[in-house]
């Protein structure tokens, strides 16, 4: 089965928000007591991504031959193909869906924290909770995949895409939008935009949600060349093959004890048995 991925052409967007309206609407975040916001002096609100908000329009304010211009860029789960959330998990609560984007299953959460740690990108984010018998959950975008909200197993696009007015927002396979994208930038490059580019194309194996930038990934707040932290591969490689190892001689030798233990019993008390 094809991979799946959005594709966010930042030349044709006109930061509505619509998409970051929808998104909090069909994923029930603006439901009961919501997120309280208040306008801090900038277009963009609230601040930052949240446990709510898993989408969120960044502006940038430049200038290009002696014009100003805005810069629109689409913050949300980029849904590596190398993951470093999912190599972090320590029980699987996320992983990659069978169409390549990372999804999540929030009841087995645990509240470690690790994927909002090692993601190049700090997109998970961990609802802290000052009750300490509450167990605080991390929350992403999951690609409209939520169980009993499910728009892709249904066949439909993701909320976002739905709603973009221009059509800055595509939703299909992945090797034909990363087609699409390429022939796009390169349409921008004829037009003078020199440093246009295909991001998401490569990055971390290919991310399932890619940009068409008519300028460097640098200008739109973009990490040039994201890696996984080298800790992250230490813990998916090394630290918790062994730590898993660990548990499983420890289950081994438990299980040892209790026969060992048993045998002994049962000798003990065979018949005409006596103590010394």
């Amino acid at each position: 089965m094809a991979d799946k991925a959005i594709l966010f052409d930042a030349t044709r967007c006109t930061a509505c928000r619509g998409c970051q309206a929808a998104c909090k609407q069909w994923n029930e975040n603006d439901e009961g007591e919501g997120e309280k916001t208040t306008n801090f002096g900038s277009y963009e609100n609230p601040k930052d991504l949240s446990p709510k908000t898993w989408l969120k329009m960044e502006f940038r304010e430049t200038e290009r031959a002696g014009k100003v211009r805005w810069l629109f860029t689409r913050r949300a789960c980029m849904h590596c193909t190398n993951a470093a959330c999912v190599k972090v998990c320590p029980n699987g609560s996320l992983y990659h869906n069978e169409l390549g984007f990372v999804a999540y299953n929030k009841d087995t959460c645990t509240g470690c924290g690790y994927c909002h740690d090692f993601c190049p990108f700090q997109v998970p984010r961990l609802a802290r909770t000052s009750d300490l018998t509450t167990q605080g959950k991390m929350d992403k975008c999951v690609f409209c995949s939520s169980p009993g909200l499910d728009r892709i197993a249904a066949g439909l696009e993701p909320a976002c895409v739905k709603t973009c007015p221009p059509d800055a927002l595509e939703f299909g396979d992945r090797d034909k939008l990363v087609a699409e994208g390429r022939k796009r930038v390169t349409t921008l490059r004829t037009k003078g935009f020199g440093n246009a580019y295909l991001y998401g194309d490569k990055e971390l194996g290919g991310l399932h949600v890619m940009y068409v930038l008519d300028d460097s990934p640098q200008a739109y707040g973009l990490i040039k060349d994201p890696q996984i932290p080298a800790a992250a591969i230490a813990w998916h490689d090394i630290l918790k093959p062994v730590g898993w190892a660990a548990v499983g001689l420890t289950v081994v030798g438990l299980g040892l004890n209790y026969v060992i233990a048993r045998e002994a019993k049962m000798t003990h008390d065979l018949p005409g048995k006596k103590e010394k």
